[in-house]
């Protein structure tokens, strides 16, 4: 057993020398000379955990700004689609005007009942299909004016109210949660001075 095990240890010593890259033990010389082939192998494996650092800090980069450009794509999308949504909604508001200015004519009482049951029930049709994108349609008789939602039109000393109450909608606004589409232009009672 013990010349098998002699007669293996030099040809795993070899196999071993030919993994690493070594030269045959005549050409290495001195100690020195191994010596200085380790601190080429350590440098050599230095300069392969750098690379590998780099590469991975590259390949992170990478990672990272395809997942920001993906969200800011999807973002830009979303941002499209809410102006195009908001593009539609301000092209129906003046058919809503017109609806509201033909009711509010003294004419409209002239018309037949049932002509001015269908009109209505075909704005109001328009108003709940915009309710159910979330669009409200706000001004009323008897609120308190609020410059940000409201356009005075005209300020009335002889009617009735509290100072700075609308009188009177000329035309309804219109908003989407606290985004103003289309300010509400209306008639208040002239504030105090």
């Amino acid at each position: 057993m013990k010349e098998h095990d002699e007669n293996n240890a030099p040809h795993e010593e070899q196999e071993i020398a030919e993994e690493l890259d070594f030269e045959p033990e005549d050409e290495l010389g001195t100690v020195g000379a191994a010596k200085a082939k380790m601190q080429k192998l350590r440098d050599e494996l230095e300069k392969v955990k750098k690379e590998r650092s780099e590469y991975l800090d590259g390949w992170q980069r990478s990672k990272a700004d395809a997942i920001n450009m993906k969200k800011e794509a999807f973002a830009t999308g979303e941002r499209q689609a809410a102006r195009a949504k908001e593009s539609v909604i301000e092209d129906l508001i003046p058919a809503l005007d017109s609806f509201d200015m033909a009711a509010g004519s003294s004419a409209w009482e002239s018309v037949n009942t049932e002509w001015r049951s269908g009109m209505d029930q075909v704005r109001n049709q328009l108003l709940s299909a915009l309710s159910a994108h979330g669009v409200e349609r706000y001004g009323k008789v008897g609120e308190q004016y609020d410059p940000y939602i409201h356009d005075v039109v005209e300020e009335k000393d002889d009617i009735a109210g509290d100072p700075g109450s609308i009188f009177k909608i000329l035309r309804y606004g219109y908003k989407i949660g606290d985004r103003v589409l289309r300010p509400a232009q209306v008639v208040i009672k002239k504030h105090q001075e």
